[in-house]
């Protein structure tokens, strides 16, 4: 049986090449197969957590769900990798995948496969498995000052994403010339070009992890 993680797609195959120093990261954006939809993924308190970062078509809604209060939420900024824990001694994550097509939570692992894969499995029950694969289309993020609101949380050093600065200043500070998006689009920052920015911000993980 094949997996559908988000509202009616089935997971990528195809890659690009990118540089061996990334594999086993999973952070980052990932294309699902029917290039409708990215998922973003990053550390948030020390799991990794996934969630619908663009879609090609606007206005999804999480139709599905069994709980009535949430049938209309959108589904851009929705959770789908859901607390994923490490696993000792190998480069895997195991948590819970949430299908948007039934609105059920299943138990799930994702393994990087080099430095531009990333494959979902996951099963109901222990049994009726399925799987697929992501291909990578943003680079992987760096640990969102958002963990340091947990305790025990590392420091973030001055690699991680600063927060967007108001409107009035990003323009000031932008040259004529250069793209009024060019900013904005940069994984993990929220902006007109990314309107979900820090998914450890989210409140749906947010209110989790911390």
């Amino acid at each position: 049986m094949r997996l559908t993680l988000y509202t009616g797609i089935l997971l990528a195959g195809g890659f690009t090449c990118l540089t061996p120093a990334l594999a086993a990261d999973p952070t980052g954006d990932w294309r699902v197969a029917d290039s409708v939809a990215n998922i973003r993924v990053a550390q948030c308190n020390g799991s990794m957590w996934g969630a619908v970062a663009w879609e090609k078509t606007p206005g999804g809604r999480d139709e599905y769900n069994p709980d009535a209060s949430k049938k209309n939420r959108p589904t851009l900024g929705m959770a789908i990798l859901i607390d994923m824990k490490k696993t000792a001694g190998a480069d895997q994550w195991e948590g819970q995948v949430y299908n948007a097509k039934d609105g059920q939570l299943y138990s799930s692992t994702i393994t990087p496969v080099g430095s531009d894969q990333l494959e979902i499995k996951g099963c109901v029950l222990g049994f009726l498995c399925g799987g697929e694969t992501w291909t990578r289309v943003g680079p992987p993020i760096p640990l969102s000052p958002a963990n340091t609101a947990a305790k025990g949380a590392p420091k973030t050093t001055g690699t991680a994403p600063k927060a967007a600065a108001p409107a009035g200043a990003a323009a000031a500070a932008t040259p004529p010339a250069a793209p009024k998006s060019a900013a904005a689009a940069k994984p993990g920052q929220k902006g007109a070009a990314d309107p979900v920015g820090d998914i450890c911000l989210l409140p749906e993980i947010a209110g989790f992890a911390h």
